[in-house]
């Protein structure tokens, strides 16, 4: 049973499998996923998950790496063979560098060690669901060969048109690309295409969301670290760059590296080398690197925030991912993609819109760009009955309006509401507009990310136990 009573109004909260032999871990990080408004099931051994994923899907699948009769990662491989689709993440407290690279190397999403924290595993999930959604192979497109697909990249304007030539000529090249955009825009999607049709396609595509990890992690998580580095560092682990080799990195809003680590990783730019924190061996790794970011580098630079010569290494080949408001023309073929695509999930027939609910979406700005749009279908989806969806339906659901200009409070709150209550829908709204993530959310309002946490424990949202032990 859900944990959370307001569950329903966050949009990338998913289905979540956990597998782990031992029954209070398993039944700590299922009540923890619980409190953050996912729905979990448990399992207590590889076989019997293979079992239940013969009749039920889920969007992110939590596995232990030691477990009796069948290992996390021969559990990971058979999820391969099936082209599961789902996204793993391994959790352990026996971590190896064998172990996590093999994990990734046969598609395992990223890996955590025990013990950890839960706000650590419920980012992780999070990430790995919303990586999940936006990764999500089509019906179709499996060609048979087990090659991972292509990504979907719906849109017949000239933007897109332009932009998916772009890519066909940059992703046969070994060139780092810098791809920028807004948020939302789909700049991991181009990102994996690039990847998926350059020589290394067979190799992985290991990414790195920046702006989650402070400095010291970052470079734990980009390098790797010895065992006894520093405080905590209670076992070695590898690091993405050396996951990475032979195929290609993506750094997700590369602009959150701390200057301090920028430097370090130029030199991998320019001597594809590195070393692990804690030790003075030097790795050479052959990578391609892919970077994001929703920033203006150049302002950055101005800034004193970024460096000018990674700016320069990283942008040999920029690719520039257009807003939703720029290729309007897109908005309908994308939206009956969603709906299509939302159907197939809920195993019922594709809602329709009032022709005043399709000129809604198509005069509205999307200030979430292809996101945002995506979530507003999949809402409308759930909670239709039926009837075809109204204008005033999906109204109250934007952020701003049809023009881009913030609608009335007389339009969006009724009058007499109290400063608690108004208080409580912003927070919402932006939760949701940020899919759940707490500190983008946190930043957005000018809040820590515990005053808002106290704050969503208020509204009901449940609190969490603060961290798993190494049971397992």
């Amino acid at each position: 049973m859900n944990a959370n009573p307001h569950a329903e109004t966050l949009p990338d909260l998913g289905r979540v499998l956990v597998v782990d032999d031992h029954r209070q871990a398993r039944e700590s990080m299922a009540a923890a996923l619980r409190d953050s408004g996912h729905r979990v099931d448990c399992c207590s051994s590889a076989p019997e998950a293979l079992r239940v994923l013969r009749d039920a899907s889920y969007d992110c699948i939590v596995t232990d790496l030691k477990m009796p009769g069948m290992s996390g990662i021969e559990f990971i491989v058979q999820l391969e063979q099936r082209r599961c689709g789902t996204q793993i993440v391994m959790v352990t407290a026996h971590a190896t560098v064998a172990s996590a690279v093999e994990a990734m190397r046969h598609g395992a999403f990223d890996y955590i060690e025990k013990p950890f924290d839960v706000d650590r595993l419920d980012r992780l999930v999070g990430r790995a669901i919303c990586h999940g959604r936006l990764m999500k192979r089509e019906p179709g497109d499996d060609d048979g060969s087990g090659a991972c697909a292509m990504p979907v990249m719906i849109g017949s304007s000239d933007a897109m048109r332009a932009l998916r030539t772009r890519i066909d000529q940059v992703a046969p090249t070994p060139e780092t690309v810098l791809i920028t955009g807004e948020s939302g825009t789909g700049k991991e999607l181009v990102a994996r295409a690039v990847h998926l049709q350059s020589p290394r396609r067979d190799d992985p595509l290991i990414s790195l969301n920046c702006p989650v990890l402070s400095a010291q992690l970052m470079e734990s998580e980009l390098f790797g670290h010895e065992r006894g580095a520093f405080t905590g560092a209670d076992a070695l682990r590898i690091g993405r760059f050396e996951m990475a080799d032979g195929g290609s990195i993506l750094l997700d809003e590369v602009t959150e590296i701390e200057l301090s680590l920028q430097a370090k990783l130029l030199r991998v730019l320019q001597e594809r080398s590195f070393e692990r924190v804690g030790s003075s061996r030097t790795i050479r790794v052959d990578v391609r690197v892919l970077a994001t970011t929703n920033r203006d580098l150049l302002m950055e630079i101005e800034a004193g925030r970024f460096r000018e010569d990674l700016f320069y290494r990283l942008a040999v080949v920029p690719l520039a991912v257009p807003p939703l408001r720029d290729r309007r023309e897109d908005v309908a073929e994308l939206t009956d993609h969603f709906f299509e695509r939302c159907a197939r999930r809920l195993n019922r027939q594709p809602c329709t819109l009032e022709s005043a609910a399709r000129q809604l979406l198509a005069d509205y700005d999307w200030p979430g760009n292809v996101r945002e749009l995506e979530n507003i279908v999949t809402r409308a989806s759930v909670l239709n009955l039926g009837d075809p969806i109204r204008a005033d339906d999906l109204r109250r659901w934007l952020l701003t309006g049809a023009s881009g200009e913030e609608e009335s409070a007389a339009d969006d709150l009724p009058v007499g509401l109290s400063l608690h209550e108004m208080e409580r829908k912003l927070i919402e709204a932006t939760l949701e507009h940020y899919c759940g993530h707490r500190t983008k959310t946190a930043e957005a309002l000018g809040i820590g990310v515990r005053t808002l946490s106290d704050k969503l424990r208020k509204y009901g949202y449940a609190p969490r136990a603060r961290t798993l032990s190494k049971a397992g």
